[in-house]
């Protein structure tokens, strides 16, 4: 068994005995046994609707991610340019539709969304296998847009049938369920992983990833039809007699600027290190042969459920602020960008990276629960989907200017500087806002 294998099965074992130590919901039902709602009424997990289509919705998207290049490229045969003019659509795509798709989401329902979320981009997977430069355009537009539900609608929902449904009275906790909604992404991550490779084995055809992706996605619009509720926004607040919340006001509030530009920066770190992995690993290989890539990932998942895992339990008696989290997991971040920038050996990149997924795998529960808690429920879908304007113009933006660069240290340099400046912008706003 070679360092890679050996570092994910050492992690995967790391993990198990994180989850051995997770808290449950069984034991809040027992600090809340004065509650009259003990149990629910029809004797399973409340949120158990919610985690099966998030995973089958992100299974969906992790089973195709690592195709689409190589489909562009290898099996259409289309060049270089045109495939960095596809992934550019998508991102705009993603930017122009945000405001109208979170607006759309609020007044409408979003329930509604997040099944209309199922057929584009299941729309999005059938045209991305047909050989034609126009239907593949259309194939990223409708990408783009499914993108922008997928990291916006879906989690207003879920936030608000929280609160509607009064699930703290039922054992769960906003915080632990946005944990455990990283455990299932990285879950998710893993298992499409290992099936879309045997997929491609099987079939030959790196198509047969998307057309698996369609299938789930038509599995998820099921669950979600069946057994969702609807929840609304700005069509339920017209209905209130209490105050209506401005979207602009709630914009211009310190606390969501500085989550705002802390999500921008982080995330697009993110996008720049999923770009730029593999060939940074590659430049400081020492073993001769083909990496175990699929190894190499699936640790990087493993390292991202193992945060999660750890959130949950510390974050469970609340020993510190979220906000004060966040300001230490863009400081880790840095860190690495920081060592990445500069010389370093095959293992040691190995282990940053494993290091920033880590991050990764804390960065979204926090978040979420602080976007949770600073967002009203009229509006949420609408800023969420706002704060992702600025976020695929950076990316964009970012790898129209590194392109297929080898100077590495100049990205990680530049990611480095705008974590920097993101936490930085976090711990002013938790000083002088009321942030979680």
């Amino acid at each position: 068994m070679g360092y890679y294998e050996t570092s994910f099965f050492v992690l995967l074992a790391v993990c198990a005995g994180l989850l051995g130590s997770q808290p449950t919901r069984r034991n809040e039902l027992k600090k809340l046994a004065d509650s009259r709602k003990q149990v629910a009424r029809n004797g399973k997990h409340p949120e158990t609707d919610w985690y099966k289509v998030y995973a089958l919705v992100m299974g969906a998207d992790w089973v195709q991610g690592p195709y689409l290049y190589s489909l562009y490229r290898d099996e259409h045969g289309l060049s270089e340019r045109l495939v960095s003019t596809l992934f550019a659509t998508g991102f705009l795509s993603g930017a122009i539709s945000a405001y109208f798709v979170g607006a759309l989401a609020d007044k409408h329902g979003r329930k509604a969304v997040c099944m209309a979320f199922c057929l584009l981009y299941a729309m999005s997977c059938f045209f991305t296998v047909i050989p034609s430069v126009p239907v593949l355009f259309l194939g990223r537009i409708l990408g783009g847009i499914s993108t922008s539900i997928l990291f916006s609608v879906f989690d207003s929902w879920m936030v608000t049938n929280f609160r509607e449904r009064r699930l703290v009275e039922d054992g769960c906790d906003l915080s632990r369920t946005y944990a455990t909604t990283s455990i299932v992404n990285s879950l998710s991550a893993i298992v499409s992983g290992v099936a879309g490779e045997w997929l491609v084995r099987v079939t030959g055809t790196k198509k047969a990833p998307f057309l698996l992706s369609a299938g789930l996605l038509w599995y998820a619009l099921q669950i979600i039809w069946a057994h969702w509720v609807e929840n609304y926004g700005a069509k339920a607040a017209e209905s209130s007699k209490g105050s209506k919340s401005s979207l602009w006001s709630t914009l211009k509030q310190p606390s969501i600027l500085a989550l705002g530009f802390a999500s921008t920066m982080f995330e697009g770190s993110m996008y720049l290190f999923v770009f730029f992995w593999t060939p940074t690993i590659k430049s400081v290989q020492k073993s001769t042969g083909e990496l175990p890539y699929g190894y190499i990932f699936s640790s990087f998942m493993a390292s991202s459920m193992a945060a999660a895992l750890m959130f949950n339990i510390v974050m469970q008696k609340r020993p510190f602020k979220y906000s004060r989290l966040l300001v230490g997991i863009l400081l880790a971040a840095n860190f690495c960008f920081v060592k990445l920038a500069g010389p370093k050996t095959e293992d040691a990149t190995f282990w940053l990276f494993c290091l920033f997924e880590a991050c990764v795998g804390m960065y979204w529960p926090c978040t979420g629960y602080l976007k949770g808690h600073l967002v009203e429920d009229d509006i949420r879908a609408e800023v969420y989907s706002i704060l992702r304007i600025p976020l695929n113009i950076f990316v964009v933006a970012s790898l129209a200017i590194a392109g297929y660069s080898k100077h590495f240290t100049k990205v990680f340099s530049a990611c480095s500087m705008l974590l920097t400046a993101s936490f930085g912008a976090v711990w002013v706003a938790s000083l002088k806002d009321n942030m979680p």
